[in-house]
């Protein structure tokens, strides 16, 4: 099913590129590309947490999630083809990009009942992502041809045959419920434990980097000679660097600990956008985009590792689930700097590497409050809510 998918994937992303990226100027291109983030923002501030608990413990499982979903998709993609010159699409896309999300976080929640035991699920993570980064690919390569046939049209009708057959797919994943009991306390404590909170943050920031990249590259290389292929280009190593990180870190992370991993993964991209800065050109950047989500791919199975480790009497499948939403989110909000005002490329590829700076700083420093037993330092948001709290509690005793 996740290959079928990845490939429809590969369809909606080369018709929505098409229609709305490369089919305008950059200056045409960058509201509409905005209201596009704008829109996958709003199904995690509203979607996720009102339906997220309610599919958790629907009668049919997740894969009766995973059925529906697959028939809407393709029921979207079907319904794009006939308004693509409209302003029907912007709602047509709305809902396709929440329906994509929703079986993101679906088959996050599905894979630990998939799996012998809690060992293979970095493993089984490792061969969801090369999966997908394969037959994303071979998606996007098939609607390019059909493109070239019938138009943008013919590209979105592949990708509803994708998912119909994602549909029929699913009739074999297991029904059961993910998550039938509310979380308990002792759930919740252990997700909100020191390593989590730390890893959770971490993993945040990259997924903020990787979106700011990519949004970056999106619009500044097509300013440069050539831009066109220059951001297919950039594309093209967004998913070698990922096949990449997911073909090595199952052997990497038998040999080394996941905080390790994870300080790894933050200073390969600080030391990569500085770099990048330092010489400019595109082909820093195109190389930039190759190392940052081969980092981020690299410290998310690290991250699905640490929750298994120090989350052992959590409900995996929420968790995991709850978590996507989270970097979901930090992708989206990391991407609307850049298409707001797109930066120079030796700027943006400083800004990367500041971001990546600070937080491997703060992962290495609170890392080893958790191993002496310490408390995390307080973030400045707690510091200021505590304080603010303090000073209301103040006026109230004045009063």
């Amino acid at each position: 099913m996740q290959a079928v998918s990845a490939a429809g994937d590969g369809c909606l992303a080369l018709a929505l590129a098409a229609s709305v990226f490369f089919g305008l100027t950059p200056t045409a291109a960058r509201p509409k590309v905005l209201l596009f983030l704008v829109i996958t923002f709003v199904p995690f501030v509203v979607v996720a947490p009102l339906i997220g608990p309610l599919v958790d413990r629907v009668a049919g499982g997740r894969r009766l999630v995973m059925q529906t979903v697959a028939l809407l998709r393709a029921f979207t993609m079907v319904l794009m083809a006939f308004h693509l010159n409209d302003v029907l699409l912007y709602p047509i896309a709305f809902a396709a990009l929440v329906l994509q999300k929703t079986q993101g976080i679906s088959r996050s929640a599905l894979v630990p009942s998939v799996v012998r035991n809690e060992a293979d699920l970095v493993e089984a993570n490792s061969k969801l992502g090369l999966i997908s980064g394969v037959f994303g690919f071979v998606g996007a390569a098939t609607a390019t041809i059909a493109r070239l046939v019938a138009g943008t049209e013919g590209s979105l009708i592949i990708g509803a045959a994708c998912f119909v057959a994602a549909f029929f797919m699913a009739t074999k994943l297991p029904s059961e419920v993910v998550a039938a009991k509310r979380a308990s306390p002792q759930e919740r404590a252990e997700l909100r434990s020191a390593g989590i909170t730390l890893a959770s943050s971490a993993m945040g920031l990259l997924r903020a980097s990787v979106g700011f990249c990519f949004f970056l590259l999106a619009f500044w290389l097509r300013t440069q000679d050539a831009g066109r292929f220059l951001v297919g280009l950039s594309v093209t190593m967004v998913t070698i660097g990922v096949m990449l990180a997911n073909a090595i870190a199952p052997a990497v992370r038998k040999r080394i600990h996941e905080e390790s991993i994870f300080t790894a993964a933050l200073g390969l991209t600080a030391i990569s956008g500085i770099l990048a800065a330092l010489f400019g050109g595109v082909l820093a950047g195109v190389l930039l985009a190759l190392v940052v989500n081969f980092s981020a791919a690299f410290a998310r199975l690290a991250f699905d590792s640490i929750v298994q480790r120090d989350a052992p009497d959590a409900n995996q499948g929420r968790a995991f689930a709850q978590f996507e939403t989270r970097f979901q989110l930090a992708w989206v909000l990391g991407g609307l700097p850049p298409v707001i005002f797109t930066p120079p490329g030796e700027v943006g590829f400083a800004i990367v590497g500041m971001i990546a700076l600070f937080a491997v700083g703060t992962y290495i420093v609170g890392a080893k409050s958790v191993q002496a037993g310490k408390a995390l330092p307080e973030t400045i948001s707690k510091r200021a809510g505590r304080k603010m709290l303090a000073e209301v509690e103040r006026r109230r005793a004045r009063r």
